[in-house]
């Protein structure tokens, strides 16, 4: 190892004090309390507190377009059936407001308060169908998966809203083997299911998704590369102006 000498500005000495001189001293006091009074506010921010994110999941077929509000801030406007907006930042809450609004104006379309939208984590607003509803159509608050998927595996969560479908079956199929030959990731996913994430190993697969019991795919999604890590919620409907195939799936990112 080779060692470097540095020789300073005094002489043939390796080490000697410096001299401070009164301007000196005075700089050198300023700086330390700089540092003193930043150390200080960085360990004590007074009235700080970590947000929460929340977005919006629209299922309904019978919803017009709406617009979503959490205590009173617009997260979604103008979305439909299909829409999974992106994650939007909101000062935490344990009595959070919603209201579903009609992009018309007017009153609201739904209501409720009391939701919990805890600090560091992250939620789903889910609007969906529900015949026992006066208008048709209700939401839910959905915790979602805030931490990453663990290494070599991917997560996933499958809200099933294909009312007319009826249960799936969803196979992650990897690359090179036959739906026939496929253990299905869930068996008998019910319309309005309460939905929880499924980790399994990451690699290249197609999603395949059939009526329980049926081999012959409902749906086949183009392959996906997955390398670990991701966390994602797969929304799945009926297909509304065809019948091949059934169902048709949206598909958002939580993490990563």
């Amino acid at each position: 190892m080779r060692t470097i000498w540095l020789r300073s500005i005094c002489g043939d000495r390796l080490s000697c004090a410096p001299r401070l001189t009164a301007p000196l001293l005075a700089v050198a006091t300023v700086a330390a309390l700089a540092t003193a009074l930043f150390i200080t506010a960085c360990e004590n921010v007074s009235g700080y507190t970590q947000p929460t994110l929340a977005r919006v999941i629209d299922a309904s077929y019978v919803a017009p377009a709406v617009n979503v509000s959490i205590n009173g801030t617009l997260i979604a406007a103008n979305i439909g059936q299909g829409a999974i907006t992106a994650y939007g930042p909101l000062p935490a809450s344990n009595s959070a407001i919603i209201e579903v609004n009609a992009t018309t104006a007017g009153p609201p379309l739904l209501y409720g308060n009391d939701y919990l939208f805890a600090a560091g984590n992250q939620y789903s607003v889910f609007l969906m169908d529900n015949a026992a509803d006066s208008a048709g159509y209700a939401f839910t608050v959905l915790q979602d998966q805030q931490i990453a998927a663990p290494t070599g595996h991917s997560s996933y969560r499958f809200l099933n809203q294909a009312i007319n479908t009826g249960a799936v079956d969803v196979y992650m199929v990897p690359g090179g083997v036959k739906i026939a030959d496929a253990v299905p990731l869930i068996t008998a996913l019910p319309v309005n299911g309460t939905p929880s994430y499924v980790s399994f190993i990451a690699q290249n697969v197609t999603m395949v998704i059939t009526p329980t019991g049926v081999t012959t795919p409902a749906y086949t999604f183009a392959p996906i590369a997955l390398t670990g890590g991701e966390v994602r919620t797969v929304l799945i409907v009926d297909t509304q102006l065809t019948t091949n195939p059934p169902v048709a799936v949206f598909t958002g990112n939580d993490v990563n």
